[in-house]
């Protein structure tokens, strides 16, 4: 956002808004109807938007009230997800790093806000700090030094990961293990990307109760965002309001000795340079409560 002298594009009770460092404007009111309230139809437009905010004055002092973010990207058509893009990640979890990336998805569903609370419906529920990439434009066999064109913006983002769920059965359930109620918060906001200074090489760490649990830098990935977008795009259509969630640092709960894992009343901050910060709340679940 601000930080790169860009505005950020927010969804603040449900409503596209723009968002600087100490201010912020709602889309549909301040472009007089020229973009709705809808934060996907920027994303679908986004070459014209981004000109757009590019020139846009904000009209309202202050930050919107954090519990009035929800997720940046409300409804994505398809969600991303990549295993072991960390080298220090894969190591501690006795994997080899040789073979093409690990891609998996988190069902849309699970999409939850910056600074949401979140139950804890597992035992061994767990934390994954990842930078998110906000794809802006459509397309299939995206070149990789091209592929960075294709970006309309970077996230933070939570892989909460329900251990049991899985690693249970012959074979691992990423999917399903990763898609509960609230376990994939994203935001603050998108930041542009064409504004990210170093943008391959940000700060990412990850804090449970206070004590930091992960830090790195996103240079260190395995495979590269424009690595990744190449990839996926040569399977899968890559459309505008996707999400890639790139892969996690070393440093999650269930390779500690002794494991640790999240519980009721605990605080996770995930930070990445420059994109702000997620601040999630973990509460008990509540008997009875579906999702």
């Amino acid at each position: 956002m601000a930080g790169f002298g860009l505005p950020g594009l927010a969804s603040v009770g449900g409503r596209a808004t723009l968002v600087w460092s100490d201010s912020y404007a709602d889309v549909e009111r301040i472009s007089s109807g020229r973009f709705s309230s809808d934060p996907q139809e920027a994303l679908r437009a986004w070459d014209r938007f981004e000109d757009w905010a590019r020139s846009v004055e904000p009209e309202t002092s202050g930050l919107p009230h954090p519990h009035l973010l929800g997720p940046p990207v409300p409804h994505p058509s398809q969600v991303f997800a990549v295993g072991l893009n960390y080298r220090d990640h894969a190591a501690e979890a006795g994997y080899d790093t040789s073979g093409l990336p690990q891609v998996f998805t988190k069902f849309p569903s699970c999409l939850a806000s910056p600074f949401s609370t979140v139950a804890v419906t597992s035992p061994r529920l767990d934390w994954e700090v990842e930078l998110v990439v906000v794809i802006g434009r459509t397309g299939r066999n995206i070149d990789e030094a091209g592929a960075w064109s294709s970006i309309a913006g970077l996230m933070i983002g939570q892989d909460l990961s329900a251990r049991d769920v899985q690693l249970a059965g012959a074979a691992p359930q990423w999917s399903l293990g990763k898609s509960f109620k609230g376990f994939g918060p994203i935001g603050p906001w998108i930041t542009m990307a064409s504004g990210v200074a170093n943008r391959d090489d940000l700060m990412i760490e990850c804090e449970l109760s206070g004590e930091l649990m992960q830090r790195d830098r996103t240079s260190n990935m395995i495979w590269s965002v424009a690595e990744l977008v190449a990839r996926i795009s040569s399977v899968c259509e890559l459309a505008a309001g996707d999400l890639i969630f790139t892969g996690t640092p070393s440093g999650v709960g269930n390779r500690r000795q002794p494991p640790v894992f999240i519980s009721p009343g605990d605080r996770l901050t995930s930070r990445i340079a420059g994109l702000g910060e997620l601040i999630n709340d973990f509460v008990s679940p509540v008997l009875g409560a579906g999702g």
